[in-house]
């Protein structure tokens, strides 16, 4: 049994094992804890996103979709190695799977076939979404194998766990077959050997970027209460595109949509091309400070 590992201890795992990790957005804070259990934590599990680009793919496991909310995992893996952690807490990634799977990572064991879905996945794995299409042609770069490998080794290290309890999403629920394109086998031998070792020591933490990087349309949402917006209503108000009577502040409004529509005008968009919603175009050239 092992307590989840605090966002702050998770976070220097993954550092100290050298992978280069990015903090998106408040990952820290985005959970589904109040679905369900988080803990104890047994095992890592890795999953394929069936989708292709770093951004569109980090958006899309930070908040969900309609019909299976975010997050969808703890961090996603970029085809440069690159671990983007978009949760912290009980993420919708493992659903129900096997109970004897489980208990043979709880003992450390060789998995049985996964044949029944009737145990809770979610409150029990870490999940790490790796970006690839999962068609068995979309190439695994090196620098993302070992990112997977340096994960998966980090959080078993963290907990004291072997490579044993690192398992694909298809080892754990009947007709899964993510990852697929590499050997799970293959990839418990490679934490295995770098479990033998001293972890490769933190790397530097990426400089912050002077601006806020575009957080995707769907974050433009009513009910989105950020910094963010915040900083993005202060820079259309410098812009002369306020419309504002009180604020700007952090809280998603019709006064910001109404703002950033003059700013996509005085752009030269028009039509629905101008009608308040963040595109990633407007939003780099309005450069929002990064908060």
């Amino acid at each position: 049994m092992a307590t989840p590992l605090s966002a702050d201890k998770l976070l220097k795992a993954l550092r100290d094992e050298g992978l280069h990790v990015v903090e998106h957005r408040s990952w820290r804070t985005n959970n589904r804890n109040h679905k369900g259990l988080w803990g104890p934590t047994h095992g890592v599990m890795i999953h394929h996103t069936v989708t292709s680009g770093t951004s569109s793919s980090v958006e899309l496991c930070y908040n969900g979709h309609s019909a299976l909310p975010g997050p969808l995992c703890h961090g996603v893996i970029a085809k440069d190695g690159t671990v983007h952690l978009v949760g912290n807490g009980r993420a919708n990634h493992a659903g129900l799977g096997d109970d004897d799977v489980l208990r043979a990572v709880i003992a450390e064991k060789a998995l049985p076939p996964d044949n029944e879905a009737n145990t809770d996945g979610n409150r029990h794995f870490y999940g790490f979404e790796c970006v690839n299409l999962g068609d068995g042609k979309d190439p695994w770069p090196a620098a993302q194998l070992l990112a997977i490998e340096r994960a998966s080794a980090a959080v078993c290290r963290a907990h004291g766990w072997s490579e044993r309890s690192v398992i694909g999403h298809l080892e754990w629920q009947p007709g899964k077959v993510d990852p697929r394109g590499f050997s799970m086998n293959g990839m418990r031998g490679r934490v295995a050997k770098r479990l033998g070792g001293a972890p490769d020591g933190p790397s530097d933490p990426p400089p912050r970027p002077r601006y806020e990087p575009f957080p995707g349309a769907a974050f433009f949402t009513a009910g989105r209460n950020s910094a963010i917006v915040t900083a993005m209503g202060k820079r259309l108000v410098a812009e002369g595109c306020g419309r504002y009577t009180v604020g700007p502040g952090p809280a998603w409004s019709e006064a910001d949509r109404k703002s950033y529509a003059a700013w996509q005008r005085k752009l030269g968009y028009t039509g629905g091309d101008a009608d308040g919603i963040p595109g990633k175009s407007s939003w780099d050239r309005l450069k929002v400070p990064n908060v």
